[in-house]
């Protein structure tokens, strides 16, 4: 598809060789996503983000040598895809409901959603893995001919026709709006502005810990959370409109980005981690108190410690 071509793909540029510039620029682009992002969240945000959907979405980008960054945006473009799916189809359900159809049909048409959804589901994962590598500068691309390859080596069967309509459909339900939050943009952009603005900072070392960080915290997505609201609210058991407002932490992907760097420098040099802490407080305005408990959190679930209420007391 046209839409995606770039001559840029060829260009590569690789981490840490972008002008500040550019990087300042492009922070500031980041930064007014994940603000539209979080102003704009779906009550069923997060629910496609499970542990066994991230590993085999992981799984298939290792499988088809796909650069990380594809993994992370393969992952969104699917979370914002099913939610709005399903969104609308029980939208229209309801209407239909609302206009004479009984209990007992609403509930043979969602049991006939679920078996429809459940069929198709690793196809709409492997469509949106397709997608996101053609978003990707720094990645081959996944064509119909590779994507039934892959299909044919996993034990699984569809046709050509079958991909291709995934695909469409996946483009259509988000109205072709494919700008959304990637986790690890954030990270090596934050990163390497840490960068410059101290350059005493190893990034290349925090670069490649930041990377495993965060894999690690997007697999362990739902505990990490859990230990978070945990500590920020105090309570063990937080109750349900505390976890209703605490959706707003688990998609803050600036948030994310600050507390992968800060368990990297931790883990890299725990001497100088508080130095990072505070400079990156300085680039984002994220509170010190907030990065640390973060990043205290991801630190006991790495050492498989039982999360505690008050890390900083």
């Amino acid at each position: 598809m046209a839409l995606f071509s770039s001559n840029e793909r060829t260009k590569k540029l690789g981490f840490g060789q972008t002008p500040f510039e550019i990087l300042s620029d492009f922070l500031a682009g980041l930064d007014k996503t994940n603000k539209s992002n979080l102003d704009n969240l779906s009550k069923c945000c997060g629910n496609f983000k499970e542990e066994k959907i991230i590993e085999c979405v992981f799984l298939i980008c290792k499988k088809l040598r796909l650069d990380p960054t594809v993994g992370y945006h393969a992952t969104e473009i699917l979370e914002r895809f099913m939610t709005k799916h399903l969104e609308r189809i029980y939208s229209s359900q309801n209407c239909q409901t609302l206009q004479g159809a009984t209990c007992g049909q609403k509930t043979n048409y969602e049991d006939m959603v679920f078996e429809d959804v459940n069929e198709k589901f690793f196809v709409f994962i492997l469509s949106s893995v397709q997608i996101a590598s053609k978003l990707a500068l720094h990645s081959s691309v996944i064509d119909n001919n590779a994507a039934m390859e892959f299909l044919h080596s996993v034990g699984r069967t569809c046709s050509k026709e079958k991909l291709m309509e995934s695909e469409l459909l996946i483009l259509k339900t988000l109205d072709f709006n494919l700008n959304l939050p990637n986790p690890l943009s954030y990270v090596e952009t934050l990163l390497e502005i840490l960068g410059y603005n101290d350059p005493s900072v190893p990034v290349a070392h925090l670069h490649h810990l930041c990377r495993y960080t965060l894999q690690f915290i997007y697999l362990q997505r739902g505990p990490i959370y859990q230990s978070l609201l945990v500590v920020v609210t105090g309570c063990s058991s937080p109750p349900p409109e505390h976890r209703v407002k605490f959706v707003s932490v688990t998609e803050d992907c600036m948030l994310l980005g600050v507390a992968v760097i800060a368990v990297s420098a931790f883990i890299h040099n725990i001497s100088t981690w508080e130095q990072v802490v505070a400079e990156l407080n300085l680039i984002t305005g994220i509170s010190i108190r907030s990065i640390m408990d973060f990043a205290h959190v991801v630190l006991m679930h790495i050492s498989g410690c039982p999360p505690c209420k008050h890390l900083n007391q």
